[in-house]
Formats: C-alpha cells, sequence, structure tokens
C-alpha cells in the first residue's frame, strides 16, 4: 500500500494540522458568537480538576498520617 503524496512536506503538514486544531479552539472559546461562560473555558476545568486532585491527595495523606 503506497502512503498519500503530503501536501507541503513530512514534517510541516502535522504540524500544520495541530496549529489549526488549536487555533480553531481558540477562536471557539473566545469569538464573541461562541464564546462560553468563563467558569465553562479549558482553563477553568482544568484549575478545578487540579484543585480537586490535590485535595483528594492532601486527604489521603492526612489519613495516612493518622494510622
Amino acid at each position: 500500500m503506497r502512503l498519500p503524496q503530503p501536501l507541503l512536506s513530512r514534517t510541516l503538514d502535522p504540524l500544520l494540522g495541530v496549529f489549526t486544531g488549536f487555533l480553531a479552539y481558540y477562536l471557539h472559546e473566545n469569538h464573541p458568537r461562541t464564546a462560553l461562560p468563563q467558569e465553562q473555558r479549558l482553563a477553568e476545568l482544568v484549575r478545578w480538576k487540579w484543585l480537586e486532585r490535590n485535595d483528594r491527595a492532601e486527604a489521603m495523606n492526612s489519613q495516612e498520617g493518622t494510622k
């Protein structure tokens, strides 16, 4: 089976695809017509999950310390 010809180059095509994806997601979050509320944006959701994970780890550490 033969691979299809790259459009620009073997390394530039994947980089262009990743860049396009990031740009599309950025525009989806920040464009006035499609903008999400601040509490539903990716950065806020990651921050919430990170704090939840740290709280759970601290709770487990405090339980281990009392045993």
